[in-house]
């Protein structure tokens, strides 16, 4: 059941983020879940030592861990956007 809700909440993450970095039009879901998870690994590696807290990877579902995640998937679409552009949305 864990997994299932590690799913939802990166998705909602992607699609968060997605939508920050205006890149929604471009991405599906099975996307915005991939930009979720992956983006909250990069939080935990990145910014987690910063602000102390956890990742939804890390099962820690707190304010904290859901920021964290969510700066993750930022910075991953910028990274990403970067790469295929040449600049940051």
């Amino acid at each position: 059941m864990l997994f299932i809700i590690w799913i939802v909440v990166g998705g909602i993450l992607g699609w968060l983020a997605s939508m920050v970095m205006k890149t929604d039009a471009e991405q599906g879901m099975i996307l915005n879940v991939v930009v979720g998870i992956v983006g909250a690994f990069l939080g935990g590696w990145l910014l987690s030592p910063l602000f102390g807290s956890g990742t939804i990877n890390s099962d820690d579902f707190s304010v904290s861990s859901l920021l964290v995640s969510f700066l993750g998937a930022v910075v991953l679409l910028a990274i990403v956007n970067l790469l295929r552009r040449g600049r940051v949305r």
